[in-house]
């Protein structure tokens, strides 16, 4: 079991930054990536960066590419998502996501933490 918390929304004006943390507890070491996703209010959730554990290689979904960055803290178990450039369609519940070795999906979620830009 993994458990993970989310932390650092709240409200933001257009064009600014947020970094949003992640961090991870329990079985950490099975860990085989970690992913950020958003959910806009009647919208889908919407995948937005993934790291692998292994090597640190990182993807974006293109509608962040650019303005967000995916990185950790191996000594505190957790992950960022530095978002910069922010915009009113940014307004979200952002969820972090961890992947286990031998998954090929995300099977633990942190609660999620709202991010609110204004414009």
């Amino acid at each position: 079991q993994v458990q993970l918390a989310e932390s650092g929304g709240g409200l933001v004006q257009a064009g600014g930054s947020q970094r949003l943390s992640c961090a991870a507890s329990g079985r950490t070491s099975s860990t085989a990536g970690m992913g950020w996703f958003r959910q806009a209010p009647g919208k889908a959730r919407e995948f937005l960066a993934a790291l692998v554990w292994s090597g640190g290689s990182t993807y974006y979904a293109d509608s962040v590419k650019g303005r967000f960055t995916i990185s950790r803290d191996n000594a505190k178990n957790t992950v960022y998502l530095q978002m910069d450039s922010l915009k009113p369609e940014d307004t979200a519940v952002y969820y972090c996501a961890c992947r286990t070795l031998g998954s090929h999906e995300y099977g633990y979620w942190g609660q999620g933490t709202q991010v609110t830009v204004s414009s």
